[in-house]
This record gives structure tokens, sequence and C-alpha cells, in this order.
């Protein structure tokens, strides 16, 4: 397996995530979201896996404003501006992946 988790470090879900895979010894790389960000690629294999709304995180201050833009590539290039805008914890394992706490899911990728 090939986790990779994309959160915050003050979320509490992005902190259950990484505890989970601790817990159960699979290895993982930790990416700070804000800090970092993420790349078009990983953010379109992760749209195709979970779409793009169950990825804006509804208590964004601008997710209303995200929400009214007609092109999905122009949402696209607004959550690579501001990666903020993402729901956390985002857990890719190739190219599934998951947006938020979902420890059912994980158990079928190990």
């Amino acid at each position: 397996m090939n986790i990779q988790i994309f959160g915050k470090n003050k979320c509490f879900d992005t902190k259950k995530a990484q505890r989970y895979f601790k817990e159960r010894r699979v290895k993982f790389q930790n990416i700070d979201l804000p800090r970092y960000g993420m790349s078009r690629g990983e953010l379109t294999a992760v749209i195709r896996a979970v779409g793009l709304d169950a990825l804006i995180d509804p208590k964004h201050p601008d997710a209303a404003l995200l929400s009214c833009l007609a092109l999905e590539r122009q949402k696209v290039e607004h959550l690579l501006e501001d990666p903020t805008l993402l729901r956390t914890p985002i857990v890719r394992n190739g190219k599934q992946a998951t947006v938020g706490y979902c420890p059912d899911v994980w158990k079928t990728w190990e």
C-alpha cells in the first residue's frame, strides 16, 4: 500500500486517520495541505475517485462562491490556488481515495 494523507495539522479527523494507520502499522505519507497543497495530477485522481463536490469543505467561507462557478475547470483551478477549501483528510491509495474519516473503506485496502 502507498497511502498518502492530505490534511490540516489542527483537523481532528486528520489526526484520527493518522492514528488509524499507525495502529495498524501501515506506512503513510503525511502532507500538510495548507502548506504544500496538492498537485494537479493528485487532485484530478481524487476527483475521479470521489467526485468534485465531495472535496469542497462546506464550512469554508468561500465554499458558496466556489459553488457559483459554472465550469468544473474553474473550480479545480480555485482549489489548486486555495487548498484550504478542500475537506480533510483526503486519503489516497493509488487510484482509490476517500474524503473524511472512512475506516470501513480503508479496511478493504489492507
